[in-house]
C-alpha cells in the first residue's frame, strides 16, 4: 500500500512559486498565486491546489496563458464592474475581482463583480472566505474549465460543474461556508481518482446509455450527474448564464476543455458578489443572529446513530488548521508528477 507523506505550506508555496517563476512567471504573480493555490488544499479540496500546477504547466508552455496581463475593469457602474482578465493565471484573476468587490461593498453596500478570459483559480472556497474574513458575506459562481455534464435528459456534453460558493461570518465560530459543485462530483475528484488508480463510487458519472460508469480512465464516455437530479442541471445552466453569457465569457458549446487544449483560450467567466452587512443593520447583532442559528441547527436532535450535525464550513476550518500544523497530503502518485514537473523546469525535486 502507498504511503501518503505531507509538505509543509511554506514549502508548498515555495516549490509552486519556483515552479511558476521558472515558466517566467513575475515572482510577485508567482508567490500570489502559490497562496491561493495552496489555500484550496489547506481547505481540503485536494483536486484545487498543488494538484493542478503540473496541468497549469502544461497551459503556460503551450502559450494558453498571459504571464503578463493587463487585468483592468472594462465596464464600472460603481456597485456593479466588468473585469477583463487579459487570459491572466485565474488567481490574480480571482484576487483582483475579491479586491474590487470588498472595496466596493463597503462603499455601496453590495458589488456584484463579473469577469471573463480569465482561468482556472482553484476551489471556489478561497474567493468567498477572504470576503468573509474581511467581514462580509461572499458568493461565487464559475463556469467550469470544460463540459462534463449533459443536460437532464441528454447525452451531448454542454455543461460543466459550474460551483457556487457561499461565505457567511459568525461570531465565535468558523464562517458558515458552503462550496458545492452543480454535479455530485466535482472534476477534480474523477482526475484524482484516475491518478490514484481507484474506482469512483456509483452515482458519479454515467455513460451514453444512462448505466453508472466507476472507471475514472473512462470518463470521457460519460457525463457527471448533477446534483439533485433536474435541479442540479437548472442550477448549472443559471450559474453558465450569469457567470458565462453575461459577462461575455464561453459558455455552454463555446467552453473550452482546457484538458485537452493547453493552447487555446478558455475565456473562463467567473462572478463574485460581496455584501456588506452593515448595510441592513448592526453588525455585531447580525453575527449573533448567524451565530445563534446554526447552533441551534448543531445542537437539534440527531438520528440514531449520528454522532453529529456538520455545519457547512466547520470541516474546512478543521482540515486548515489540521493541514498548517501538521502539512498537506500527497500521495505518490501527485509527488511523482510534482517532481517530472519539477524537472522539465529545471527545479530541484521534492523531497519529503
Amino acid at each position: 500500500m502507498s504511503t501518503v507523506k505531507t509538505i509543509s505550506v511554506a514549502k508548498a508555496e515555495a516549490f509552486i512559486a519556483q515552479v511558476l517563476c521558472a515558466a517566467g512567471v513575475p515572482a510577485g504573480d508567482a508567490q500570489q498565486v502559490s497562496k491561493l493555490m495552496v489555500r484550496s488544499d489547506l481547505a481540503g479540496a485536494d483536486g484545487h491546489g498543488i494538484f493542478r500546477l503540473p496541468a497549469y504547466m502544461k497551459r503556460i508552455k503551450a502559450g494558453g496563458a498571459n504571464l503578463h496581463p493587463k487585468i483592468e475593469l472594462e465596464k464600472d457602474r460603481g456597485a456593479s464592474g466588468l473585469l477583463n482578465g487579459d487570459n491572466a493565471l485565474g488567481h490574480l484573476v480571482m484576487a483582483k475581482s475579491v479586491e474590487l468587490a470588498v472595496e466596493r461593498a463597503r462603499q455601496f453596500g453590495v458589488a456584484w463583480i463579473g469577469s471573463h478570459h480569465g482561468n482556472h483559480s482553484g476551489a471556489a472556497s478561497v474567493y468567498v472566505r477572504m470576503i468573509a474574513e474581511a467581514g462580509l458575506v461572499g458568493i461565487y459562481m464559475a463556469v467550469g474549465n470544460a463540459n462534463h455534464m449533459a443536460p437532464w435528459g441528454g447525452i451531448d456534453l454542454l455543461l460543466s460543474t459550474n460551483p457556487i460558493a457561499i461565505a457567511v461570518p459568525a461570531k465565535n465560530r468558523p464562517i458558515v461556508l458552503l462550496d458545492m459543485a452543480t454535479t455530485v462530483a466535482a472534476y477534480g475528484k474523477v482526475k484524482l481518482a484516475a491518478q490514484r488508480g481507484e474506482q469512483m463510487p456509483e452515482g458519479w458519472m454515467m455513460d451514453k446509455q444512462g448505466k453508472p460508469l466507476t472507471d475514472p480512465q473512462r470518463s470521457s464516455e460519460g457525463s457527471l450527474l448533477p446534483i439533485g437530479d433536474y435541479k442540479g442541471y437548472g442550477l448549472a445552466l443559471m450559474v453558465s448564464l450569469l457567470a458565462g453569457s453575461l459577462n461575455g465569457a464561453a459558455a455552454g458549446k463555446d467552453t473550452i476543455d482546457f484538458n485537452a487544449h493547453h493552447d487555446l483560450i478558455t475565456n473562463t467567466g467567473q462572478v463574485v458578489i460581496a455584501v456588506d452587512p452593515s448595510a441592513f443593520g448592526d453588525v455585531d447583532l447580525f453575527l449573533e443572529r448567524v451565530t445563534k442559528v446554526v447552533e441551534d441547527i448543531a445542537n437539534s436532535t440527531k438520528l440514531p446513530g449520528v454522532e453529529r450535525i456538520h455545519i457547512p464550513g466547520e470541516g474546512a476550518a478543521a482540515s486548515s488548521a489540521k493541514r498548517t500544523k501538521e502539512g498537506i497530503p500527497i500521495s505518490p502518485e501527485l509527488l511523482a508528477s510534482l517532481n517530472a514537473c519539477a524537472t522539465e523546469w529545471g527545479i530541484p525535486a521534492l523531497a519529503l
